[in-house]
């Protein structure tokens, strides 16, 4: 029998009974080693070379740096002084949500991690200026989902780990694609808020801005710390998720004065445990990547996209953006890069298209993958806070998915976009 039918087949099964991802992924990889006669060896060496690679010991530092940031109440100050500086324009509070969003995603580097930490605030703060909590939990969503395109990035982490790409350049490549997405998200709501009765706040004094940006300006040193320090080449990215770490538990301790001893326990052991849920989407997808490279799967599938296109290379970012926005659909963005990666890279590479850039490519869609049914991960944690259905959702989560794609084309088909700061920077 051959091997993809075995593989794809077995997957697609599991995932029918609804037996998680990473599970599906590694029981399908396994069973198909079996069955074909694959070296059973290569099953341990494999996830030894998975979980090894020195880029992935950025992740649990990462996640460390954003569960001591939150844990400190930095969401919180950056709120405030979002609210102080356009708080008090229209549709101000959403505009707090996406400058918020932005900031936040600089720090955690996650999606449901900036959902979860800014939704409990800004959910009910913008259904109290008169957006329906609908629109309201749509939003904060999709404001999560920049989290997975500034950087620092765990996703970017996983896409450089699996490409051999630089992960300093990809995270230079985010910035501008991330501020495109907030953007849009603004142009979103101005679009959407036109039929809402908004209440209009008191515009803040300069004192309380003053006073607001005192309070945050700890948190906003850290993204500038962490890309400063990369990017002029004071320290490499895993380097720098391990500084992050530091200098925010010293802010937790010292500073804010929220954090205290007997509180790392727990920061420790909550990091662990989601480290320990990446790691093992990394090893499972390394697993099923490897079983596709090394039987011929990925080959195959490459000249197959090679000749469907007949070497045009918008049509094969086509095919890709549909491919990609379907998986982001029924699976994590970890799980999907290590399945499409050995797939797609080599195809867009033997079409000169820049690794870097095809990675921002394949990161955005599966942001986006993160605010679209029914598996996407920043709709269930917004649901879970304002207490809704995603079907209660779907009407306003449209035309932000919409504004959304139309950042994705741009970054498709305009790859200088992705590659300015890289080139202007001289990376």
């Amino acid at each position: 029998m051959n091997t993809s039918v075995i593989l794809f087949g077995i997957f697609i099964v599991l995932l029918i009974c609804n037996i998680p991802i990473a599970v599906s992924l590694g029981i399908a990889s396994i069973v198909t080693i079996l069955v074909t006669g694959l070296p059973l060896e290569m099953f341990p060496i494999n996830v030894f070379s998975a979980s090894s690679k020195f880029a992935l010991l950025a992740i649990p530092f990462f996640i460390l740096a954003g569960n001591i940031m939150e844990r400190a109440g930095i969401s919180e100050k950056l709120i405030a002084l979002a609210k102080a500086c356009v708080g008090h324009k229209k549709n101000g509070v959403a505009l707090v949500c996406v400058i918020v969003s932005c900031f936040f995603a600089a720090i955690s580097g996650s999606g449901p991690a900036t959902v979860a930490a800014l939704g409990v605030i800004l959910i009910p703060a913008m259904v109290k200026e008169g957006y329906p909590v609908s629109f309201a939990s749509a939003l904060m969503a999709a404001g999560g989902a920049i989290g997975v395109i500034i950087p620092p990035s765990v996703t970017f982490i996983v896409y450089g780990a699996g490409s051999g790409a630089s992960i300093a350049r990809i995270f230079m490549a985010g910035v501008i694609p991330g501020l495109m997405m907030g953007i849009a998200l603004v142009a979103a709501t101005v679009f959407c808020s036109r039929k809402f009765e908004l209440k209009k706040v008191e515009k803040a004094t300069g004192i309380e801005r003053v006073r607001a940006l005192k309070d945050a300006v700890w948190g906003l040193l850290m993204p500038v710390i962490i890309l400063g320090g990369i990017y002029s080449g004071i320290f490499t990215p895993t380097e720098a998720a391990a500084v992050s770490a530091v200098y925010g538990l010293a802010v937790g301790i010292f500073v804010y004065k929220k954090i205290n001893i007997r509180d790392l326990a727990s920061l420790a052991i909550n990091s662990g445990s989601q480290t320990g849920v990446v790691m093992y989407v990394i090893i499972a997808a390394s697993l099923f990547a490897w079983v596709i490279s090394v039987d011929g799967i990925a080959a195959s599938i490459g000249e197959w996209l090679m000749a469907v296109t007949n070497g045009n290379l918008w049509a094969f970012l086509l095919i890709t953006n549909i491919i990609l926005l379907i998986a982001g659909c029924v699976m994590d963005a970890t799980s999907a890069l290590y399945i499409f990666i050995p797939i797609l890279l080599p195809v867009a590479q033997a079409m000169g298209y820049d690794t870097v850039a095809f990675g921002i490519v394949m990161c955005v869609n599966l942001a986006i993958g993160l605010v679209t049914p029914p598996v996407g991960v920043n709709l269930f944690t917004a649901c879970s806070i304002s207490k809704i259905t995603i079907k209660d959702m779907i009407h306003d989560v449209v035309p932000i998915i919409c504004a959304l794609l139309a950042v994705l084309m741009l970054v498709t088909y305009l790859p200088q976009i992705s590659m300015a700061l890289p080139r202007l920077l001289g990376q």
